[in-house]
């Protein structure tokens, strides 16, 4: 039986299982990505605000970008992965980060769910008048390097951060 899969926006009525989410990305030990899921979502409901006012640009610090945020949701409501989307991008977004940061959670993975979280966001940044979007990994991350090609990623050239990690950028038509 096929798994549907759906991208919905942060809701109070998932608290129990974002924070079950959440803590398998705690437990793992692993970076959090995109990076919105490492806000502390002790106090739920003000992180659920805090991603509204992003996407409608609302209450951001100074030289943030407004972002949509997403969770990747099976049929039987358990998120196993997340994206934010950034409507437009900064020197430094287009260098290394990207309109669209996207994880799956670790149980979930090699289970071809990084490949539809990735196609159901470009819909939705297309949606958002993003007609060409850059998706941006690193070098090692050979996983999501294949994702973003299997999407039509077209590679650009690759950027070298002040540690002198190596990201690798492709832009999506």
């Amino acid at each position: 039986m096929e798994t549907r899969l759906s991208l919905v926006k942060p809701t109070f009525d998932l608290k129990d299982e974002y924070l079950a989410f959440y803590q398998e990305w705690m437990e793992s030990g692993e970076s959090m990505v995109p990076w919105v899921i490492s806000k502390d979502p002790s106090d739920f409901q003000a992180m659920i605000q805090f991603l509204h006012d992003s996407e409608k640009e609302e209450n951001l610090p100074d030289h943030w970008v407004p972002a949509s945020t997403f969770w990747l949701l099976k049929e039987e409501k358990k998120i196993v992965g997340a994206v934010n989307i950034r409507h437009r991008l900064t020197e430094k977004l287009f260098h290394s980060g990207g309109h669209i940061g996207y994880g799956i959670r670790p149980t979930e993975r090699r289970k071809g769910y990084a490949s539809i979280l990735l196609a159901l966001s470009l819909q939705k940044a297309k949606d958002l008048g993003i007609a060409d979007v850059l998706v941006v990994c690193d070098e090692n991350n050979i996983a999501s390097e294949r994702t973003i090609l299997r999407n039509g990623g077209i590679p650009d050239s690759n950027y070298v951060e002040e540690d002198g990690n190596v990201v690798k950028r492709f832009w999506i038509k």
